[in-house]
């Protein structure tokens, strides 16, 4: 294969080099166009088609169904590995070893007390306030907890920002969850693992012992691993922007958290309830439903099946099926909403129609059905989201500002008025 891609505009030929990366996937280096071509740039909505920088982080093949961290499958990782295993993996590239993970996990641990003050301004959110709006705020206003700048050449000084976010994040969370539902705010048990601790602060009740049930600590801490990286999405894009003009950790998260509250985007499994919600109002017809998603005329869609990335299968959703079908098992949860959820799957996994068009079941699908199984309400499932995002947000951070990347500075094509003649007021 030839090395460069030759543009021919106007008559002239422009010579521009091809960057392979591991899985050989292939990218014309056009950085250099508008200085070559003079002024001439590309246009593309959406970045659909462009490559915003070179990352060690994940490998996503949508057309094969593929997904992995360094390296290594994410079947391997669900099955093996616990979630800070997988946070110390996406930030820091390896698999942490035992000595690793115990001073990892312990660091957190130490770093899960949020100041008192937080206090003060989740104090001053209405009840009814949106948790994703609280928890972009209260990680924003880390930061005048800790005014000092991370000097990203230091080991030491990184390492630290790392873990103060990864155990107060948690706790502003759950914070967000219990000012919602009016209930006191619990700062957990260090003596637990993570994943057991936020549910416990998710969930106990000042007058009960709150008892963790095994099966669901492993799919809550499956659905984090499954959501922990996804490449270059409207999120993740968006803290490497942010972070590029220099700005810290905390304020860049903070930035990730809005744009993952958008329903195209973190909101998705929060659409699949919400879409499971309206056929139930309407008798649970899901034979009717599944009628109305074929036909092209009607404005109904199905949600959580496809994937925009995933031309396939979602190998997430795989995963997650088992995990979905366990917890309504071992819960005995009657509810008629994840009735018609199983119906819907069972219809769509036999229609020639979705079968033909690889229109499986998602993992916003599998996720929406197990928040609903653990009691866990709609406006939760996009926070829920942000906290198995975090690691891979961490790190792509981390590797955008190791690699010096410079500051994030699209163009645009300007298709408004040419130059015009001023107007005074009386003249208008």
């Amino acid at each position: 294969m030839s090395k460069t891609a030759i543009f021919e505009i106007n008559g002239k030929k422009f010579e521009f080099p091809l960057v392979v990366g591991t899985e050989n996937e292939v990218a014309i280096d056009i950085k250099k166009l508008r200085a070559m071509a003079g002024g001439i740039i590309t246009l593309d909505p959406g970045y659909k088609n462009t490559g915003s920088c070179e990352s060690a982080i994940t490998f996503l093949d949508g057309e094969k169904g593929i997904l992995r961290y360094r390296g290594y499958a994410i079947e391997d990782l669900a099955e093996k590995a616990d979630f800070l295993e997988i946070a110390y993996l996406l930030i820091f590239g390896e698999l942490p070893t035992e000595e690793q993970l115990i001073k990892f996990s312990s660091d957190i641990k130490d770093q899960a007390h949020v100041d008192e003050d937080i206090k003060k301004i989740i104090d001053g959110f209405p009840k009814a306030a949106h948790p994703m709006g609280v928890l972009s705020s209260l990680t924003s206003a880390l930061v005048a907890f800790n005014p000092t700048s991370v000097d990203v050449e230091s080991d030491e000084e990184m390492y630290n920002a790392i873990v103060r976010l990864l155990g107060k994040f948690p706790v502003l969370t759950a914070w967000a969850y219990r000012k919602r539902a009016g209930l006191p705010l619990d700062y957990g048990d260090n003596s637990l693992g993570y994943v057991e601790n936020f549910l416990k602060m998710m969930f106990k009740k000042p007058t009960e012992d709150y008892m963790l049930n095994p099966v669901v600590v492993d799919a809550l801490d499956k659905l984090l691993i499954l959501h922990a990286d996804h490449e270059q999405n409207c999120s993740t894009s968006t803290v490497r922007m942010v972070g590029s003009s220099h700005a810290g950790l905390f304020v860049s998260i903070s930035a990730g958290i809005n744009a993952l509250w958008g329903p195209l985007h973190g909101g998705a499994n929060q659409a699949v309830i919400e879409m499971l919600e309206a056929i139930k109002a309407d008798d649970g017809d899901t034979k009717k439903y599944m009628a109305k998603a074929k036909d092209k005329s009607d404005p109904f869609r199905l949600m959580g099946f496809g994937h925009r990335v995933y031309k396939n299968f979602d190998p997430r959703a795989k995963i997650i099926k088992k995990s979905a079908d366990e917890v309504l098992t071992d819960l005995g949860v009657q509810d008629p909403i994840l009735d018609i959820a199983k119906g819907l799957e069972e219809e769509a996994l036999r229609d020639p129609y979705f079968v033909d068009r690889k229109l499986y079941p998602n993992v916003d699908f599998y996720s929406g059905i197990i928040y609903r199984a653990l009691g866990i309400p709609t406006e939760m499932f996009t926070p829920m989201f942000a906290l198995g995002r975090l690691p891979g947000w961490i790190a792509q951070w981390r590797e955008m500002r190791l690699r010096k990347e410079p500051i994030g500075r699209p163009r645009q094509v300007y298709i408004g008025e040419n130059l015009r003649d001023f107007k005074p007021l009386t003249k208008r």
